[in-house]
C-alpha cells in the first residue's frame, strides 16, 4: 500500500481478499500473516485487523496450526444472513424484529458483529429502533437484492 486510505487500509485489504475469494482467486486457506504483510506493504496488526472483519462476517475461520482459511458453509455475509431472517420467520412491517442475544445464538456471532449488522440494516432502511423496545420491521427486503 503505497497511499494511506480514507477508508481505513484494513478495510481496503478486507474488501481485497473478499473480491479474491468472490473470484475463486483464494479458495481454501490464505496466505500466511507474513506474506500478507509483505504483499500489502502493512503492519501484522493491520492485517489481522482485515481478517477480524472477514471473521465477523463469516467469510474467514482461523484454523489452529494451519492459519486462516475461507468459511465453511453458508457462505453469505452476516447482513444477508439476518436480512433473510425477515422473510425466514415471515415477519411483515411493523413486527419485532429479533433481539440482539437471539440473533447472537442463532449466528453463533459476536455482539459486535450483530450490531454492526443491524445499523446497516437500518441504515438501509430494513429495521427501525423504538428504544426500550427493541427493533420493529420497517420494510420487506427487495427479492434477489442485498443491502
Amino acid at each position: 500500500m503505497s497511499e494511506a486510505s480514507p477508508r481505513g487500509t484494513y478495510l481496503v485489504i478486507s474488501e481485497a481478499l473478499r473480491k479474491g475469494i468472490a473470484e475463486g482467486k483464494i479458495v481454501d486457506a490464505l496466505p500466511s500473516e507474513a506474506d500478507l504483510m509483505r504483499s500489502h506493504g502493512v503492519s501484522r496488526n493491520t492485517i489481522r485487523r482485515a481478517l477480524k472483519v472477514l471473521e465477523a462476517e463469516g467469510v474467514l475461520e482461523s484454523a489452529p496450526g494451519i492459519g486462516w482459511r475461507v468459511a465453511r458453509g453458508d457462505r453469505r455475509t452476516l447482513v444477508e444472513r439476518m436480512t433473510d431472517v425477515i422473510t425466514e420467520d415471515a415477519l411483515t412491517m411493523g413486527d419485532t424484529y429479533p433481539s440482539e442475544a437471539q440473533l447472537c445464538e442463532r449466528f453463533g456471532f459476536s455482539r459486535t458483529a450483530v450490531r454492526r449488522a443491524l445499523a446497516q440494516m437500518e441504515g438501509s432502511g430494513l429495521l427501525d429502533t423504538i428504544h426500550g423496545k427493541g427493533r420493529t420491521v420497517r420494510a420487506l427486503p427487495p427479492t434477489g437484492i442485498r443491502p
